[in-house]
């Protein structure tokens, strides 16, 4: 058995500020407190580059850390696109995608024995 969600991705790096306080924080605040989504996954990446063309990576040649991060989560779609409104003029525009996706129940689908 499945059900519909829909996978949001956003693009940020860390150092990027939010309102109030770092950009991720609030995000993941936004996510866990107020919307109460059901998965959410943070990845830093180790290196990568936006529109500005600028590269953010992690060697021993850079003093300063802004890695790219890239916050994932999912859930039922009225869930989801909630979310994403509460994001609009957080995010900067154009860092969010997202997609419609199956969420299976695997459990379900195991032989009793």
């Amino acid at each position: 058995m499945s059900s519909e969600v829909i996978v949001v991705r956003i693009y940020i790096h860390e150092a990027e500020q939010g309102r109030r306080t770092n950009l991720q924080q609030e995000i993941l605040t936004l996510l866990h407190d107020q919307q109460r989504v059901k998965g959410v996954t943070v990845f830093r990446g180790i290196a990568g580059f936006g529109a500005s063309g600028a590269v953010h990576a992690a060697d021993l040649l850079r003093l300063t850390v802004d890695l790219p991060v890239v916050i994932e989560f999912y859930d039922e779609p009225q869930v989801a696109q909630a979310a994403m409104k509460l994001l609009n003029g957080l995010v900067p525009g154009g860092h969010v995608v997202w997609w419609p996706a199956n969420c299976a129940d695997l459990s379900q689908d195991r032989p009793n024995p």
